[in-house]
């Protein structure tokens, strides 16, 4: 109850300061909205559907390129994290190319794919791959070897020893690049949509922004601020606390 009081007054605190500002009026209502005008526009927006006609489309192409992310970097991660000369080569290199923003990505989408959704789902992959791949990478060089001696001394070989042994041993590590790797491929996602005209959120960013409608650009920054919240809440959290509580990392509750 006392999380949810500083929540409640921490929020009701915000939106009483941003309705102050709008109030003076010290820009223009069209530049800074209302808080009941961007409250208009969401429940205009779930009203007529376009909404939630443009979370569905920007889940599934989130869905599908983070899937093909994750599958790709865990690959791609475990295969530098095993041999000696793509850690020394590639290793460097991926760390390199993180540094790099998503959006860069978008030019060479665009020319090898064109404006379709092979483009954005591109962007999408190239945002939360390097994530995934240096995570996995991490986690693998982070066991304690006793950990694959004792294994080793109890039978395990190979392909038993990296699943019973390595694989929850590092899954940690595994799940923190996880998170950030939704976080970069939502971010990455939404880049795209807004450059060329598609259906999403972006695009209605972009409406919003097209029709001089800063209500409608808020209502749309709340929704994917929300949609982000709710996934590292729901799903990340959840497992995160079940490896800190499985390892000793925390109390269990």
């Amino acid at each position: 109850m006392k999380k949810f009081a500083r929540h409640a007054i921490f929020y009701v605190g915000l939106v009483a300061v941003w309705a102050l500002l709008a109030k003076l009026k010290i820009w223009p209502p069209y530049v800074f909205p209302t808080p009941w005008g961007v409250l208009e526009a969401l429940v205009a927006g779930f009203k007529d559907h376009s909404f939630w006609i443009a979370i569905a489309i920007s889940m599934k192409r989130m869905l599908l390129g983070y899937a093909l992310s994750v599958f790709l970097g865990m690959i791609l991660g475990l295969g530098v994290a095993s041999n000696k000369f793509l850690e020394e080569t590639m290793g460097g290199l991926l760390v390199s190319l993180q540094s790099l923003p998503s959006i860069c990505w978008l030019p060479l989408a665009v020319l090898w794919f064109g404006l379709t959704e092979k483009a954005i789902l591109f962007v999408v992959v190239m945002g939360s791959l390097l994530s995934v791949t240096i995570a996995m990478e991490t986690g693998r060089h982070q066991i304690p070897k006793i950990y694959k001696m004792a294994g080793r001394n109890l039978g395990a070989r190979r392909f038993r020893l990296f699943w019973h042994v390595l694989l929850p041993a590092s899954l940690p590590y595994i799940v923190s690049g996880l998170k950030q790797g939704w976080a970069f491929a939502w971010r990455s996602l939404i880049s795209g949509e807004m450059i060329f005209v598609s259906l999403g959120l972006g695009q209605l960013l972009m409406m919003g922004r097209d029709l001089n409608d800063m209500s409608l650009v808020i209502a749309v920054m709340i929704l994917i601020i929300a949609i982000g919240y709710i996934v590292d809440g729901l799903v990340f959290k959840t497992i995160e606390r079940h490896l800190q509580q499985k390892w000793g990392l925390s109390p269990a509750t």
